[in-house]
């Protein structure tokens, strides 16, 4: 673990694995982490964490399991969702004075990891925001009473092993620029898609970051259980592979104080597509 003059950290480890932070804002203000998703880093925070600055928020914006260059584990199984909650909880423990609670900010799979976080640790969180994806129980209500199960299609293709690499790495050869301009929208622009594409394809992260997906079988939705704290939920409408009935069905999962936000005519990157409306929508629900 390294530490700056102000007590900031750069690093943290757990389990003989170091994970990369990035620690910003008032050094006393209350905490919020930032989790990121597939298949970005914590860059995609970048727009929306300098807003909480200026609302008086520490921000710690880790490179998740499989991600962070120290932290890729071989196999699957290693990346289970119960060692993703506690890759967060052990950063937790290592920047925030004992006894003290986090607000918790996922996108993505980290929507995913902050849900369960939430459920699993109450005595550690204060609010939970899910961006995107809805509460595990929710999702898979969804898969079966919807067209959910189609628009996961990609999540059941990447557990074949090794074929999803060949065929993006193909892809990324061959289309980069396809690729690229199929990722951006809004401000998501063109330099951040690339920015996502380059280091997935580039820094051994792809086969650790499709184990996110690979190591689901291993996941027990009920597990994870209802959310008590705090809850904010936002989901964007034109996001192609989340549908309305997931989002709809998470209110049954949260058993404390709840919002649900719907997002019009903004796609699956709200972190970068929409980070001036999410930041407005924390503003009043970390200051619960």
């Amino acid at each position: 673990m390294e530490h700056s003059s102000e007590n900031r950290i750069t690093s943290f480890g757990r389990g003989g694995f170091v994970f990369d932070v990035v620690d910003q804002g008032p050094v006393g203000g209350d905490v919020v982490v930032l989790l990121h998703g597939f298949p970005q880093t914590g860059r995609c925070w970048d727009v929306v964490a300098p807003r909480l600055h200026a609302l008086g928020y520490r921000t710690l914006v880790p490179d998740q399991r499989g991600y962070s260059v120290g932290a890729r584990p071989r196999g699957r199984f290693a990346y289970r969702l119960s060692e993703l909650v506690l890759d967060v909880v052990g950063l937790v423990e290592v920047a925030v004075p004992a006894g003290r609670k986090v607000h918790v900010v996922g996108h993505d799979w980290g929507a995913t990891v902050a849900w369960a976080l939430a459920a699993k640790r109450p005595d550690v969180v204060a609010t939970v925001t899910a961006l995107s994806v809805p509460h595990p129980l929710a999702f898979v209500r969804a898969l079966f009473t919807s067209r959910q199960f189609f628009m996961s299609w990609y999540m059941f293709a990447f557990q074949v092993p090794g074929v999803p690499e060949l065929v993006l790495r193909w892809i990324y050869r061959r289309a980069r620029g396809r690729l690229v301009a199929g990722l951006a929208g809004g401000e998501h622009t063109e330099g951040g898609a690339a920015r996502d594409v380059d280091f997935l394809a580039t820094s051994g992260a792809l086969t650790p970051a499709l184990n996110w997906y690979r190591a689901m079988p291993f996941i027990s939705p009920r597990a994870v259980g209802r959310v008590t704290v705090p809850a904010l939920f936002v989901w964007s409408d034109k996001d192609p592979a989340l549908g309305r009935r997931g989002a709809e069905l998470t209110r049954r999962y949260v058993s404390g104080p709840y919002t649900f936000h719907v997002l019009p005519g903004v796609g699956h990157w709200i972190p970068e597509e929409a980070a001036g409306e999410v930041a407005e929508l924390l503003r009043g629900h970390l200051a619960r």
